[in-house]
């Protein structure tokens, strides 16, 4: 198993530049008074493909060699990485086989379609997910980009922030989603070696905790197919972001759907941004755990905005 360093991260924001983004920095006088804490949010919603994804995918793709990348790409997905890897192998000129499950949000399908994606679809669980990605892969001999437990993927996260350390001074602490653990992996990756004394925390729905669960019991316990509205966060740990979040993560705290659904719309409400489900849940966990973070200068990482707006959570059918 390779562990990507933070030289990796470097090459990666070198060789992704002209395909990204360098998102911005918003703060809330609202949420600060809320929270006690001043919040710095690392605004990846507005990244290219809509999510901070982009950067894993786009650091694989364009670190292919020629021979590689004649083959194509391909993934499973339950929508971000899948769109990414689509937008990134379209820039390259080469195919891109996404497996995604039946039940993913129909915006996310038509990005991935939008951007020239091949979609195979599946059952919605992990299991399902990987056997027939085994059978699309072994059809079209496509180099895997595993949606997170990948050194390229990881490394091409931690460049999210790694701008988000040269774009705010002084921070205390950073907090990010977590899912399969690439974005929070890829956080690990570069606070550990450029700023070792700010905390990290990860952020994960009730409803599927097995992260905070595998934290607490000191091994991966991996759920198969949760239900969660926070649809990115439904994958486990793997080998590699195990490393990462055993290793550097503070602690994993968790929202309820209810919190989760209340900070998205108040994010809609006060910042005027169109975030995902999943990346509400680190401003659910801050509402819910204010003494945690009080007096602290704290990076959230706002992780996407692909939303199926036919479907908003607080419109009732």
């Amino acid at each position: 198993m390779y562990i990507p360093s933070y030289d990796d991260v470097v090459a990666a924001h070198a060789r992704i530049a002209p395909y990204i983004h360098r998102t911005p920095v918003l703060t809330s006088s609202y949420f600060n008074e809320l929270t006690g804490a001043d919040l710095f949010f690392k605004c990846e919603n507005f990244q290219k493909a809509g999510a901070f994804k982009v950067r894993g995918a786009s650091n694989a793709v364009f670190g292919l060699s020629d021979e590689m990348a004649a083959k194509g790409v391909a993934t499973h997905s339950s929508g971000n990485h899948a769109l990414s890897l689509s937008y990134a192998a379209g820039r390259r000129g080469i195919p891109c086989h996404v497996v995604m499950p039946r039940t993913a949000p129909e915006a996310k399908k038509d990005a991935v379609r939008g951007y020239g994606g091949i979609i195979t679809e599946c059952e919605p669980s992990t299991s399902s997910r990987e056997a027939v990605f085994a059978e699309v892969q072994a059809a079209t001999g496509a180099e895997f980009v595993h949606p997170y437990n990948d050194p390229r993927v990881i490394a091409g996260q931690g460049t999210c922030s790694k701008e988000l350390m040269e774009q705010v001074e002084g921070l205390d602490a950073v907090i990010a989603p977590i899912g399969g653990g690439g974005m929070i992996s890829g956080t690990c990756l570069t606070l550990s070696n450029i700023a070792p004394g700010v905390q990290i925390y990860a952020a994960e729905p009730e409803q599927a905790d097995d992260a905070y669960r595998s934290f607490k019991a000191g091994h991966i316990i991996a759920d198969d197919a949760p239900v969660t509205i926070a649809d990115g966060l439904k994958v486990p740990l793997k080998e590699l972001t195990w490393h990462f979040v055993s290793n550097h993560v503070t602690d994993i705290l968790t929202a309820s759907e209810d919190e989760i659904v209340e900070a998205m719309k108040l994010t809609w409400k006060r910042m005027k941004i169109v975030i995902e489900a999943s990346c509400a849940v680190p401003l659910a966990t801050i509402l819910k755990n204010p003494e945690v973070f009080a007096g602290k200068r704290v990076g959230v990482i706002i992780t996407g905005g692909n939303v199926d707006l036919d479907t908003l959570p607080w419109i009732k059918s």
